[in-house]
């Protein structure tokens, strides 16, 4: 029986984002200053006990220090997310790398606080051009913050690169955690978080969308993705094709937002809900791990068996891999090889 259809929705109906969103970029007049194994307990515990007291952090970066990249993240809607690390960031670092200079405006101007260095404008388009120059800045001992429009950068966005470049040139790297849409509908989805995955965007065409779905066909986690709204549609509906009606997934929207909402519920409802409403704003679904499979008799199996066997395996480890992977006893199906011959 399908799961009931829910939905979680804390701050009113749908509609459009209030003032204190950060969805504006229409500021187009600011001309930007463009140059060229330890356990959960563990960690809970003991962390806390080692966190460092709040002093006033040297953020530029002077004469002879060596310079770093700063990862910081930024609100994913709620811009009373930002944390007071990411505001001192943002007036005292040698440079701000941002996706998009417009929301970057947008941003400071919410915080109320001013740029205090150069702002570099670094996106998808221009990345593989400014990494170099951005490195070259961080050798000369500057302190360079990276920001995107919401989040962390180098997750699903831009940044990638810069980290990739710093490592391999043995230059510091570090980063001011935040807000995390991939966490945020983690959390709220009502699924399983103790193992999970992120799938960022599926492609759009659909053959490499069904594609990348079948590689997820045996994934036992959860699994998170981002879709925009008009494509959220037939994104469930290959879900459903690949994955079956009744897999439980959970839509997030606006997250930290004024209209914020979380749908749950099977596939099947989901697909119905997303097929009969105007869907908006940014999204995020959170899709139930592959349940367990049956283990089934061990004759059922004796096929793969063989199938390995015909590559050049030995009979005894064929078994134990098909078994291990089957969930069967070993015993059983190689006497029930055995019996097939």
């Amino acid at each position: 029986m399908d799961q009931k259809l829910s939905s979680s929705r804390p701050n009113g109906s749908d509609g459009a984002s209030s003032t204190d969103d950060i969805v504006t970029t229409d500021d187009a007049d600011w001309a930007p200053d463009v140059a060229a194994d330890a356990t959960d307990e563990h960690w809970s515990r003991d962390s806390a006990a080692a966190l460092e007291p709040a002093g006033e952090p040297a953020v530029r970066s002077t004469a002879g220090q060596p310079g770093r990249i700063v990862l910081a993240a930024t609100p994913i809607g709620n811009v009373g997310d930002a944390s007071p690390r990411l505001v001192e960031l943002l007036t005292t670092a040698d440079i701000v790398a941002a996706e998009d200079t417009r929301r970057l405006h947008r941003l400071v101007q919410n915080l109320g606080v001013t740029v205090g260095g150069r702002v570099i404008s670094y996106h998808e388009h221009n990345e593989a051009v400014k990494t170099a120059e951005l490195l070259d800045q961080v050798r000369a001992g500057k302190t360079i913050v990276m920001v995107t429009d919401a989040g962390m950068p180098a997750v699903s966005d831009p940044g990638f690169r810069l980290v990739e470049g710093a490592v391999a040139a043995g230059l510091t790297v570090t980063a001011v955690p935040g807000p995390s849409a991939v966490l945020t509908a983690l959390a709220l989805s009502g699924l399983p978080t103790d193992r999970f995955c992120f799938e960022g965007f599926l492609p759009r065409k659909a053959g490499e969308r069904a594609s990348r779905l079948s590689d997820l066909d045996a994934e036992r986690r959860t699994m998170v993705f981002f879709e925009a709204p008009h494509r959220l549609e037939p994104m469930l509906r290959a879900l459903r094709e690949r994955f079956g009606p009744d897999r439980p997934v959970a839509v997030c929207r606006e997250l930290t937002k004024t209209y914020e909402e979380v749908i749950r519920g099977s596939l099947r409802e989901l697909l119905l809900w997303a097929e009969t409403n105007e869907v908006r704003g940014e999204i995020a679904v959170v899709v139930g791990g592959a349940p367990e499979r049956e283990p089934g008799k061990p004759e059922d199996h004796v096929a793969a068996v063989n199938g390995l066997i015909a590559q050049g395996i030995r009979l005894k480890e064929a078994v134990a891999a098909v078994a291990e992977d089957a969930k069967v006893s070993k015993r059983e199906l190689y006497s029930a090889v055995l019996a097939a011959r």
